[in-house]
């Protein structure tokens, strides 16, 4: 039996703007606002493209409250809760869900990496420290980690592991996944993936893209889960070059770039993340013109 559904279509893994290094609620509102009047169907707060390594988890937590208070109930807030400390992770978890997030998005443990055993304990533990539906988040190009098939069908069996955000780009693996464990959502964890990998059965896309354009992406989740692939296939090829821009370098590095050339925030990132080179800044912004946009 398939497990409740969180999202279907366009959730925004939201960036975090930052002023004179804190976080800049006042554009964060704003920011919030915009996505949905664009029709986006979730937010994912504190994700890795909301620079959640560099937040404090008090920065985290009440970055997750201001979320759910500002969006209130209207679309699913989704917090980022991962981390590479199972019981710090327990801790992020649990303080988001006090904070009223509707689920979290939890990413393989990084750099201590860890076998496939250890990644069933690291979840089911983090699982057991939620209230609230758990997405498991697959990214071995950051983690260097991958969950395997059967690795997701023994943690299907976790009451609250409903859901999967796959971005390992491994399409053989995923149709693998989804035969051992059926009754999970799946959701592309790839934005120049959403097409092929909602034709296989995913239920939408946890996107980067969408920050930029929220409207496009979701008359592209649109079209895909309403059958005309022609169209959802169409939107996904037309923005395919301003998707590569913004994974041009270290994510979210292209994104908040594109995000202040835009008008929307500050040009402020936290280091280790530094602002990308003029060749790449200019390329970015030649693909936004591309796709309409007026600078």
């Amino acid at each position: 039996m398939k497990k409740d559904i969180i999202f279907k279509g366009t959730a925004t893994a939201i960036i975090t703007p930052f002023k004179n290094g804190e976080i800049d609620y006042e554009a964060f509102g704003r920011l919030l606002e915009d996505q949905i009047a664009n029709g986006v169907n979730a937010i994912v707060v504190a994700g890795t493209t909301g620079e959640c390594s560099t937040l404090t988890d008090e920065e985290q937590w009440d970055l997750i409250e201001f979320a759910v208070k500002t969006v209130n109930h209207r679309v699913p807030v989704i917090a980022g809760t991962g981390s590479n400390d199972t019981r710090h992770g327990c801790r992020l978890t649990k303080g988001a869900c006090d904070k009223g997030c509707d689920a979290v998005l939890i990413v393989t443990p990084y750099y201590n990496k860890t076998s496939q055993a250890g990644l069933v304990a690291h979840f089911t533990a983090m699982a057991n420290a939620s209230t609230k539906p758990v997405i498991l988040y697959n990214v071995p190009s950051r983690t260097a980690v991958n969950i395997e098939p059967e690795t997701y069908a023994e943690l299907a069996k976790h009451p609250l592991i409903t859901s999967v955000k796959e971005a390992s780009g491994n399409l053989e693996k995923l149709k693998r996944t989804m035969e051992l464990a059926p009754e999970l959502n799946y959701y592309s964890g790839n934005d120049d993936q959403i097409a092929v990998m909602m034709g296989m059965g995913c239920l939408g896309v946890i996107s980067v893209l969408s920050n930029v354009c929220p409207k496009e992406t979701v008359e592209m989740t649109d079209a895909l889960l309403n059958g005309d692939n022609a169209k959802g296939e169409e939107i996904q090829e037309k923005y395919m070059p301003l998707v590569k821009a913004l994974f041009s370098d270290v994510s979210p590095i292209p994104v908040k770039e594109a995000m202040h050339m835009l008008g929307y925030c500050d040009l402020d990132i936290r280091l280790p993340l530094v602002p990308t080179t003029d060749e790449k800044r200019a390329h970015l912004k030649d693909e936004l013109k591309n796709v309409g946009f007026d600078l």
